[in-house]
């Protein structure tokens, strides 16, 4: 069954270990502040690329442990 990635959803579980709801949600929160204000909900792919880009950020200042 295929499903919709535009639609409205609750915050998933991070992929990746070490990484809480907690540090996706304020990452999220910081990129995606405008769509917020006018739909006020995020789509599973936002929530998902909010997280790539926060480990991306984190590797990027040698934040992450390897």
């Amino acid at each position: 069954m295929k499903t919709k990635l535009n639609q409205s959803v609750g915050q998933p579980s991070p992929f990746t270990p070490g990484i809480s709801k907690a540090i996706v949600r304020d990452h999220a929160l910081k990129l995606y502040r405008e769509k917020l204000r006018h739909s006020g909900h995020l789509t599973l792919a936002d929530w998902v690329l909010a997280e790539r880009d926060l480990l991306s950020q984190q590797d990027t200042e040698g934040l992450l442990a390897r």
